[in-house]
């Protein structure tokens, strides 16, 4: 019994150790194409260094996360990923989905983590 008890453990373990490099590789992209992106669709709002100033906020109400901030370091990838694709509610960030392939979409972000690298802590 606690042969397979420990059988058992390792298969949910092993799982789970494989699903995490599965989504890492998943989310891999060039940032330097991202950079290419990001110059063209997302610098208005988010600003050149990600900061979150750039020369269209003062038309939005609420304003554009700033990467460089804890509060968008402490996300995950997949996080963001999902930000970029699908959009945030009750704010002008529009879900990118339906313009940008989603290696186009990863490309961005690992060009978005280039200058604000994920920081778990804050």
């Amino acid at each position: 019994m606690k042969t397979t008890m420990c059988l058992g453990i390792l298969s949910v373990l092993g799982v789970g150790l494989f699903s995490s490099v599965a989504v890492a590789e998943s989310l891999s992209g060039n940032p330097k194409k991202g950079e290419a992106l990001y110059q063209q669709h997302c610098v208005g709002c988010h600003g050149t260094t990600g900061d979150g100033l750039g020369a269209d906020i003062k038309e939005l109400i609420v304003p554009p996360a700033n990467f460089r901030a804890p509060k968008s370091r402490t996300r995950t990838d997949m996080e963001l990923y999902i930000a970029i694709k699908q959009g945030v509610l009750f704010s002008p960030m529009h879900g990118w989905a339906d313009r940008l392939s989603d290696q186009e979409i990863r490309d961005v972000l690992r060009y978005i983590r280039s200058v604000a690298p994920f920081n778990p802590v804050g």
